[in-house]
């Protein structure tokens, strides 16, 4: 089956095209979604809104309406309101964000933008910040619902699709289609497909790719104001109940990437979502430095000052003295002074390449789009350019930044470096045949590019090839074997050994004879020893006889040891110690109930409820800080508490003198399972105890915590 492409900007299903032309009704609305908005009194030379792409391949660049476009919606004698009615969600399917499913005729008075996406689709995370940006505009204006109609097996499960919620951060209500049902009834046929309703429930238009927020704004700006002085706009809030909300804190938050340096004892981490790269002891998991603040950005600068989007892969210079970061959606390349601690960019703007596929050039003019990972060799630097399905190469002496191998067309054809089709390449690695391999992770393949000869070209090493949507999980050799979306890879110079991510296994991959093998690992979950589980791993290398896994899901670094065989997890502890850059350094803030303390010397009683099942973690720093509002409170000047497997209740001597004022606590607790040491979890929390001291009344002080259960997913 040959799969086709708009360069990169869309991916398609060819599979539901069919089912489209073989329906009535589909086709009825996907005429609808044509003709809708286009009621005007004058005519117009365009529509704002691009229609869904015609069943001929559109051979350009989707082309984004601009501001400056004379059909755009501010013309006063244009109307873009629908007239045909949007169809009902189908009943029985899971919804996330929301404690309900949602409705379309209860949206009424809403605008309405529907999302049909599927989470391992680069086109589709590329929509979300201008989807963000959009909802912080019009905040009870416009309601986004996400309509996730899974490519992968593995993305239709519903908890899946919660942790990539979690992942990206969306505060918006998403249904999970998995069946299709609305996929089919929308006549969708493209990720990212986008949709948009008017508050009369009507089909305004749709549109397919990437580029939402300048082509949906100015039409939403239009209804806006069109409605509004209708009178038939809602701008009542839309109550959503998050997936993030009384979620733990963890150390590490969906780490990415890993990197191992085991000459010098160090173990380099992107603690994705946390956006910043942590090093650590290699053996003790003790962290030695943190780089960025923790916050979201793009900033140069010293370790505690610095910031990253979603930092992926890294790469060690030769001399241990540099590490370069694939900063995924700051779509650029940072690099690491480690010796005198700052970050500074390598290559990138900080904004996605405006240019389709990006353009060459030196490096401080280049624009990048999605760079997942990067590998080292020589004075070269490699990348795996996810956004535009290339693997670029910069020459780090001349400053040269150029695409190597893809076309920037997303496909599986092999064949010389130009004209070869890429697929979201992630990860890379050179393996013992001075080849550069890769995981083509929406193509669910490993592949080769040479890198040297006169005419280099890609090949396939394992998995199907034939297209992007044949995958499943099987070894066998070559062609015959299946992966699910992998997205790392490295080599021990001998074999080659995969992150088969959406399977959640390790598996390895003989390069000579492309013989696949399943190593580790069986249905996602978590679970440490000779049978292990892991939960959508997002990277992994090998290092002196031990793959080091990024364990993404689980929000845990796993150490495999391959001679023995035993999988552990390496406890990261000292986080605190760099709590600037801790995201919500203070946590949760906790008013509790006033209290009447007795005058005297008393006790200060400390009390934390842990969730059934858990206990402070002894191998991680829990600590205790306090505070002293007014002066009717004295604490001894050793009242703070810090200690691996702190004990709780804490008592402390005190002396009370009339008068009001509070103590306050500061809490960073960490804790685990009670029959495991393995994943630390942190919880955060400001409490703060109101008190009136007077004559007669007990001289005791309790403060009392209770931690929520977490929510996570063990074997």
């Amino acid at each position: 089956m040959k799969v086709t492409e708009t360069r990169g900007r869309m991916n398609r299903n060819p599979s539901f095209a069919r089912k489209l032309r073989g329906s009535a009704r589909i086709v009825a609305l996907g005429v609808a979604l044509l003709l809708a908005g286009c009621r005007s009194a004058a005519p117009a030379t365009a529509a704002p809104i691009l229609p869904l792409p015609a069943e001929s391949e559109r051979s350009g660049e989707d082309d984004p309406v601009t501001a400056d476009s004379p059909t755009q919606a501010q013309e006063s004698d244009r109307s873009f309101a629908g007239t045909n009615p949007a169809p009902e969600f189908p009943v029985g399917l899971d919804w996330l964000n929301t404690a309900r499913p949602l409705t379309l005729a209860e949206l009424k008075g809403k605008i309405v933008l529907l999302d049909f996406w599927t989470y391992g689709c680069i086109n589709c995370m590329h929509n979300f910040p201008g989807l963000k940006q959009l909802e912080a505009e019009y905040p009870d204006e416009l309601v986004v619902i996400g309509v996730h109609s899974a490519k992968f097996q593995n993305e239709g499960e519903t908890e899946n699709i919660r942790q990539i919620i979690l992942r990206y951060d969306l505060e918006h209500a998403v249904v999970n289609d998995n069946q299709f049902l609305v996929w089919n009834t929308w006549g969708a046929r493209a990720w990212p497909t986008l949709v948009l309703i008017d508050p009369r429930g009507n089909v305004v238009g749709g549109h397919s790719g990437e580029g939402v927020y300048p082509i949906f704004k100015p039409v939403i700006d239009s209804l806006v104001s069109e409605f509004d002085q209708l009178g038939l706009l809602d701008r009542t809030s839309l109550e959503l109940r998050l997936e993030k909300e009384g979620l733990p804190s963890t150390v590490l938050a969906f780490p990415g990437k890993v990197l191992a340096d085991p000459d010098r004892g160090r173990l380099f981490v992107a603690d994705t979502n946390h956006h910043r790269i942590i090093v650590a002891d290699l053996t003790t998991g003790e962290i030695e430095a943190v780089y960025g603040t923790g916050q979201s950005g793009f900033q140069d600068g010293p370790a505690e000052a610095s910031q990253f989007r979603y930092p992926q892969g890294m790469a060690l210079t030769d001399d241990g003295e540099g590490l370069f970061v694939a900063d995924v959606d700051n779509h650029a390349i940072r690099q690491i002074d480690l010796t005198g601690g700052q970050v500074s960019t390598l290559v990138g703007t900080g904004i996605q390449a405006g240019q389709y596929p990006p353009a060459s050039g030196l490096a401080a003019e280049v624009e990048l789009s999605s760079p997942w990972d990067v590998v080292l060799r020589g004075d070269e630097l490699f990348i795996a350019m996810a956004g535009s399905h290339q693997i670029w190469r910069m020459n780090l002496t001349t400053g040269e930044a150029e695409a190597y191998a893809g076309s920037g067309r997303e496909g599986t054809q092999d064949g010389p470096v130009a004209g070869a089709e890429l697929a979201q390449p992630s990860g890379l690695t050179v393996g013992p045949d001075d080849r550069l391999y890769f995981a083509d992770s929406e193509g669910s393949s490993i592949r080769w590019v040479e890198l040297t000869g006169n005419s280099p070209a890609v090949g396939t090493l394992a998995g199907s090839g034939l297209s992007l949507f044949d995958f499943g999980d099987l070894d066998g050799v070559g062609g015959q074997a299946r992966l699910q979306h992998p997205l790392g890879i490295s080599s021990d110079g001998i074999y080659l050994y995969v992150a088969d991510t959406y399977n959640s296994k390790i598996k390895r991959i003989d390069p000579a004879s492309g013989e696949v093998v399943s190593m580790l690992g069986s249905e996602q979950g978590w679970r440490d020893g000779r049978d292990p589980r892991f939960y959508e791993p997002g990277g992994l290398h090998f290092a002196g006889g031990r793959l080091y896994v990024a364990d993404t899901n689980n929000h845990s670094i796993r150490v495999v040891d391959l001679t023995g065989g035993e999988t552990t997890t390496l406890v990261l502890s000292g986080i605190e110690v760099f709590s600037g850059s801790q995201p919500g350094a203070l946590g949760t803030l906790v008013d509790l109930p006033p209290v009447e303390i007795g005058v005297g010397t008393g006790t200060v009683v400390l009390e934390i409820q842990l969730p059934a099942g858990y206990k402070i973690n002894d191998l991680a720093p829990s600590s205790v800080a306090w505070e002293v509002e007014g002066s009717s409170v004295r604490l001894a000047a050793d009242s703070n508490r810090s200690a691996k497997g702190l004990e709780f209740p804490i008592e402390l001597a005190a002396d009370f003198s009339e008068g009001r004022g509070a103590l306050i606590a500061d809490l960073t607790l960490y804790y685990c399972e009670a029959d495991k040491q393995t994943l630390c979890l942190i919880d955060q929390a400001r409490l703060r105890l109101p008190l009136s001291v007077v004559k007669d009344a007990e001289p005791v002080a309790r403060l009392h915590y209770e931690i929520p259960t977490p929510a996570i997913k063990s074997g």
